[in-house]
């Protein structure tokens, strides 16, 4: 029996690991933190074995040391044995790093001194691992709740576990780019809301900003065109295996273009065989 679900957790320290496998628990997932690598084959031949165990979460990092070199290796005979292993990697910003290590006033694992020398040296570690990922999730802008939250939601639906899960994440450039993000639209060439004074202070979920939005030629235009895309694009994506795609729109501030864009895109992807959620990373900021 080697159909037992394996989700490894890695990311830098501080990114949220901790919350993410107390919430896979909660979920019904047997949770192993810091588990060796190396032995990872011979614990799951024996949950296989007592045919008991469906899913299985584990935290593998810096803290075990020799995880770096055993890692890849590791992962492909497991691969190749028949499990089926998810890796989602959790990244957060440096800045977002350091704040959590200032407020938990915890040690760096690789640098007793400096909080942002160690994080630098663990990324550089975690680069290859971070490029096998499945998913990458960026928790910079949730607090624990939230991520709690947003695994329990991603996790949770067995319906979305034989779908390809399509995230829709909206966000204002002037924030940044969403660094989990599988394919990035640019739709700063449509008419902005915010330049309308009935309009500036709401934002992309109100019915008269949507309207706003839609009602432009090239929006129609350019939904259309991107629908065509994806619907192109997404099946073969399921074709190949993957599944997980994170779509991010991104307008000016986050808050009226990119809103429109990701709910009409939400709206439009959701089938029998793609489960699409949204979030609208900058809604809130200022």
């Amino acid at each position: 029996m080697k159909d037992i679900r394996l989700v490894v957790l890695s990311g830098p320290s501080g990114s949220g690991k901790s919350t993410a496998i107390k919430a896979l628990e909660d979920l019904g997932f047997f949770c192993v933190d810091n588990m060796p690598v190396e032995l990872l084959p011979k614990f799951m031949e024996l949950l296989a074995r007592s045919g008991e165990i469906a899913r299985v979460a584990a935290v593998v990092d810096v803290r075990e040391r020799e995880f770096l070199r055993a890692f890849t290796p590791v992962f492909r005979e497991m691969k190749g044995a028949g499990y089926r292993i998810e890796i989602v990697f959790l990244e957060a910003s440096d800045e977002a790093l350091v704040r959590r290590f200032s407020e938990t006033r915890r040690k760096h694992p690789l640098a007793a001194e400096s909080p942002l020398e160690g994080l630098q040296q663990e990324r550089e570690l975690l680069t290859e691992l971070k490029a096998q990922a499945d998913k990458v999730i960026d928790t910079t802008d949730f607090n624990v709740h939230q991520l709690r939250d947003y695994i329990k939601d991603y996790f949770s639906s067995s319906a979305a576990q034989e779908k390809m899960s399509v995230n829709l994440i909206s966000f204002g450039f002037r924030y940044g780019v969403p660094t989990d993000a599988d394919l990035v639209f640019d739709i700063r060439f449509l008419p902005n809301p915010y330049f309308v004074n009935s309009l500036k202070w709401l934002d992309g979920r109100d019915d008269k900003v949507r309207e706003f939005v839609l009602s432009r030629e090239e929006t129609k235009e350019f939904l259309t065109r991107l629908k065509s895309f994806l619907n192109y694009l997404v099946p073969l994506y399921l074709k190949e295996g993957k599944s997980y795609l994170t779509i991010a729109i991104g307008c000016t501030g986050g808050k009226h273009r990119s809103v429109v864009i990701a709910e009409a895109l939400a709206e439009a992807l959701n089938s029998d065989s793609v489960m699409a959620r949204k979030r609208h990373r900058d809604l809130h900021k200022t």
